[in-house]
């Protein structure tokens, strides 16, 4: 039976001491407790499909609720917070998932822009309204999509260029 490593391999062109999560030279203090270097990084956020999902739909409800309390409905304000949703998204995507984060986007859109529908008479008058506020400002939504499409292609690009350049250890 074949066994799987559980942890990542140590990065081969650093040195063990500035591998991620590796603790960093510490600084003593006025107190004498030590603190951390100024040059420690923080660490990234890396979120799943599922997860990138339910954090574009919630951050689109949100800008949805702002653009109607703050600025009347305006979709124009909700299109300019769509955009950088959707960047976030494709960024804070694991490099597994990078596929959910233009599929996520769209729905986040729709998901966010319900309560600026504006629709009546029931169910059926808030879909038709949903429906005409999708249909007439696509733009944002093909844009925000795109955004998010990009940033997921580039940084899979960048990902193919690392394992091309690294070779493969034979155990």
């Amino acid at each position: 039976m074949e066994r799987y490593r559980t942890r990542p391999a140590p990065h081969p062109q650093r040195p063990p001491a500035q591998r991620r999560g590796a603790p960093t030279a510490a600084v003593p203090a006025q107190g004498g407790r030590p603190r951390p270097a100024l040059g420690r990084r923080l660490p990234r956020t890396r979120l799943t499909g599922l997860g990138a999902g339910l954090f574009a739909c919630a951050a689109m409800v949100l800008a949805g609720g702002i653009a109607w309390l703050l600025f009347g409905s305006s979709l124009f304000v909700y299109g300019l917070l769509f955009l950088p949703v959707a960047a976030a998204t494709a960024l804070w995507v694991r490099p597994a998932d990078l596929i959910t984060a233009p599929i996520s986007a769209p729905i986040a859109f729709a998901a966010g822009a319900w309560p600026l529908s504006g629709g009546s008479g029931g169910f059926g008058g808030q879909l038709m309204g949903l429906v005409s506020v999708l249909s007439l400002h696509a733009g944002w939504l093909y844009a925000g999509t795109l955004v998010a499409a990009l940033i997921a292609l580039v940084r899979k690009a960048v990902l193919i260029g690392r394992q091309r350049r690294t070779p493969r250890r034979v155990a």
